[in-house]
């Protein structure tokens, strides 16, 4: 007895061998792009080029399993958002106004062992997640970091103090918010301002907050 599956005409089934070519030439291109915008990972990739892929989304799902999307439409479409790419990255090249406004610019977020809280206010990023990116790039604690900039592609690069210039910092792994030792300098727990031990500052006169904890200067 012939098992048919209830609903599942030939046609279909023809048309299903179809949907794998078809996937296949799709995928391939979508490396190819990728590759010919001369990038080697996503997370290289600026603002710009994100929206690109998004709006390629269409194109390439479409032609996918849509018998009336034709795939040489998508190579077509590939080819002028291509073109339009490497036109205006040549001229962003040229021009650091069109850079700017289509990649953003560098952000300071550690400037002199303390965080850069004003420049940081404008943002969407929460005090944490840099944190957190300065923790996986093995930073102990602020008093190592005389700048840390986040880069337009989301990479965070830190210009470090030499070891015999480390000074007190803000410790970034977790601990106790609590001052706990009077002979060692206070840090503000939020911004990383640095006070002398024997400090009675109940307030960080930088940023406001009250929660201190025990500053660190290991190298």
């Amino acid at each position: 007895m012939e098992y048919r599956i209830p609903g599942l005409q030939q046609a279909e089934l023809a048309f299903t061998g179809e949907i794998i070519l078809r996937t296949t030439c799709m995928f391939l291109l979508i490396i190819i792009l990728l590759r010919l915008t001369g990038r080697r990972g996503v997370r290289q990739l600026t603002l710009f080029e994100v929206a690109m892929i998004l709006a390629l989304g269409s194109a390439a799902g479409d032609p996918m399993f849509q018998k009336e999307v034709p795939v040489f439409y998508a190579i077509v479409v590939f080819g002028i958002v291509l073109a339009w790419y490497k036109l205006i990255t040549f001229l962003a090249s040229r021009s650091k106004l069109l850079t700017r406004l289509l990649e953003g610019k560098e952000m300071v977020v550690v400037k002199n062992g303390m965080f850069n809280i004003e420049e940081n206010r404008r943002t969407d990023f929460s005090q944490n997640e840099f944190f957190a990116e300065l923790r996986n790039q093995s930073v102990e604690h602020l008093g190592q970091v005389k700048i840390a900039l986040l880069e337009v592609d989301g990479t965070m690069s830190i210009l470090r103090y030499p070891e015999q210039e480390v000074r007190y910092g803000l410790p970034l792994f977790p601990v106790d918010t609590t001052a706990t030792d009077n002979h060692a300098p206070r840090v503000c727990t939020f911004c990383g301002k640095v006070e002398e031990s024997g400090s009675r500052i109940l307030r960080c006169s930088r940023c406001g907050k009250n929660e201190w904890t025990t500053a660190i200067n290991t190298a």
